[in-house]
């Protein structure tokens, strides 16, 4: 469309409205809206196609309650604007403002072009301190906002709605999943057009896949660091724009992208959840670029020091937090949750770094602000809520501590069930926690046997196959000499560090996978998939890839084993036919209401365990016995050790699955005594 903007361009005045924040489109012009308290003057920049020239500058002509808006009749979809925010540059009150500086629109719905790193994006002069002014126009480095199109047709969108103790989720990346599938099109591969691709989605529904959670797919902001390093942000936890999706991601430059990937994946039956990052912002600390918030109103939108509001408080670890007890800053995160629900019919979320979305001035507080806000919103409290359950702040830990409706990473569960298959002494009692959907952590307030989100990897550390082929880290390519990521990785290399030709080796990597997955998909909770751990994907001992943008990260699908798949896809659909994740705990046979589920625990010998054997070191293998409220009865053997001989209870049973075998489904009908090959599980019914 053409997008001249003549002279005479004018707010009409009396058409303006405070009420929707961001650039609101309404068919014969646009309503522009921003929040900044302490700003004393706001002007809007508008800019032609390409986000280049800046073809008008106008005054916002009003301003209530601290938002600054205006009626630009004639401004339709895909018009490009910036803001540029006037007021006190005072930063040891905490105010940063820069007219200099073009600043991206908090509510922005689409992005055209990227950042150029460049010392005009500072407010202050670099090379001296950050109370210093700096008075170069930011605009030329800038991305800009674009007027999104609202329009898209969902009339035939069928929502899946699945139950949590029907999910299966797998967390995936949109660029990382497509870049080397052999089935998606060149020109598609690292988009969502690829992402929702036929052969990606037949993929997912042939493992019985419910809910793909994707790491972050909001605008972000690739790091200077590590681009001067020949390096890339992967992951995407620097966010600029909680509103606009990533622009590389887009195969057609538009938001509606999503929304037909979104709709492809409800025709399957999949669910998508969002990865998202309201704990900090790309800005970081005060000594990073003024791109959008800092700028607009540094003092409302981020928490700063109560002894010197001058220097950012993090409890993120990434330079800044953002100021989530600010009603604005909070409104703005709960309007984005929103929007993605209700324009982009996405079905849910997955926090980052969820601890510092509930911190009050007391700290942590599980009936705080947000968590309220969110708990009573009628949109929001009915999709998927996954919290990470954690920052770096004191009492940031918070496994457990979360209020229904949310769910929560488990990473108790991923640390006791790597542990186990290690053959680490005394971690059955612990195993059996995670079995039943850790009721220590979860069992308390009302929570259902669904609040665990168990996961054996996740994007952040070693894959399944790393952690049964690395004894330690290698993240030499990360550029910091191997000394980022976690060190406790509960791994081992089984003989040979990485790769090896010995088929031994290879058969027993094999072997326990196939083990510890089927732990996973054999507990209460719910269960969560690392992408490419179905097949054997390797990151090279990595365990920090944030920065690899590459085929360290990208899944490998050409070295795909199609046993472990084969495997995966078995135990998912036993999981479902014996619908193991009931919504209630389980209890023990002697206190049983008629509605729960029970549990007993078997020792090898055909007994139920005692006291004395929860604390027998040595032993390695043990039974769960479980009696559904429909009157089935599951038993579970789980053998860490050696080949072990299993007394069952008495009568026959059905043997559906031992996890050793190269195809790990069965049908045979056993009784009395069963051997239960070493590190391996089996599963009976009847």
């Amino acid at each position: 469309m053409d997008q001249r903007v003549d002279d005479s361009l004018a707010f009409a005045r009396g058409a303006a409205s405070p009420a929707v924040l961001g650039a609101d489109y309404d068919g014969e012009g646009t309503n522009f809206a921003i929040f900044s308290e302490n700003a004393e003057r706001v002007e809007l920049c508008l800019y032609d196609a390409e986000g280049r020239t800046e073809i008008a500058r106008l005054d916002m002509p009003e301003m209530e309650g601290g938002v600054w808006f205006g009626y630009l009749p004639g401004v339709r979809s895909g018009q490009a604007y910036g803001y540029r925010v006037h007021g006190p540059y005072e930063p040891e009150a905490g105010h940063r403002f820069n007219p200099a500086k073009l600043l991206l629109d908090p509510y922005a719905r689409q992005l055209t072009g990227s950042l150029e790193w460049n010392d005009a994006l500072f407010g202050y002069r670099i090379g001296e301190d950050d109370t210093s002014f700096d008075d170069r126009d930011s605009a030329p480095f800038m991305p800009k906002a674009v007027v999104a199109e609202p329009d898209f047709d969902w009339s035939a969108d069928r929502v899946p709605s699945t139950p949590w103790e029907r999910t299966v989720i797998y967390e995936a990346h949109v660029r990382g999943m497509t870049m080397l599938h052999p089935g998606v099109p060149e020109d598609a591969r690292g988009t969502f057009e690829g992402l929702a691709s036929e052969p990606v989605i037949d993929h997912l529904k042939a493992l019985g896949i419910t809910a793909i959670e994707l790491l972050p797919v909001h605008g972000f902001v690739q790091d200077q660091h590590l681009l001067e390093k020949g390096l890339r942000n992967y992951w995407g936890y620097n966010t600029l724009s909680f509103f606009a999706p990533y622009r590389p991601y887009l195969k057609s430059g538009r938001p509606s992208e999503i929304k037909s990937a979104v709709r492809r994946f409800h025709d399957a039956g999949i669910e998508v959840i969002l990865d998202v990052v309201y704990n900090h912002t790309a800005e970081g600390n005060e000594m990073g670029p003024t791109l959008s918030f800092r700028g607009i109103d540094n003092s409302a939108y981020y928490l700063l020091s109560p002894d010197n509001p001058r220097h950012s408080f993090d409890t993120t670890g990434c330079g800044n937090t953002l100021n989530i007890a600010h009603p604005m800053v909070l409104r703005m995160v709960l309007d984005s949750l929103r929007y993605w629900v209700e324009v982009m019919h996405v079905d849910g979320f997955r926090f980052d770094l969820a601890s510092t979305l509930g911190r009050e001035s007391t700290g942590f507080e599980r009936e705080g602000a947000f968590m309220n806000a969110i708990r009573q919103d009628p949109v929001l409290s009915r999709v998927k809520l996954i919290a990470e359950p954690w920052d770096i702040g004191d009492g940031g830990y918070q496994v457990g501590g979360f209020p229904w409706p949310f769910r929560e990473w488990n990473d108790k569960a991923r640390d006791d069930m790597r542990a186990y298959w290690r053959r680490d002494p005394g971690l059955h009692p612990r195993l059996a926690q995670r079995l039943l959907g850790s009721p220590r952590q979860f069992h308390h307030s009302h929570r259902p046997a669904t609040s665990s989100v168990n996961f054996l990897a996740a994007h952040d550390g070693f894959t399944l196959w790393d952690c049964l082929s690395y004894d330690g880290k290698h993240n030499e390519a990360n550029g910091e000499d191997n000394a980022d990521g976690h060190d406790n990785n509960l791994s081992h290399n089984m003989g040979t560090e990485g790769p090896t030709g010995d088929e031994a080796i290879h058969a027993a990597r094999l072997r326990r996978a196939k083990a510890m997955l089927g732990t996973l998909l054999m507990s209460q909770g719910v269960p969560m998939i690392l992408a490419g751990d179905e097949l054997g994907h390797s990151q090279g001992g990595n365990n920090n890839a944030y920065c690899q943008d590459n085929e360290i990260s990208w899944i490998d699908w050409a070295s795909a084993d199609p046993t472990l798949t084969c495997a995966v896809a078995d135990l998912v659909a036993l999981r479902r036919d014996l619908d193991l994740a009931h919504p209630r705990f389980a209890v023990d046979p002697a206190h049983g209401d008629g509605v729960s589920p029970e549990i007993a625990w078997l020792h090898p010998a055909g007994r139920r365990m005692e006291d004395g054997d929860w604390s027998d070191h040595g032993l390695q293998v043990f039974g769960a016995h479980r009696f559904t409220a429909e009157g089935g009865e599951v038993l579970t053997w789980l053998n860490a050790g050696d080949d072990a001989t299993c007394t069952l209870p008495e009568g026959d049973w059905t043997l559906v699955l031992v996890t050793s075998e190269e195809s790990i489904s069965r049908n045979e009908t056993v009784s009395g005594d069963l051997t239960v090959p070493g590190q391996s599980v089996a599963v009976l019914r009847r």
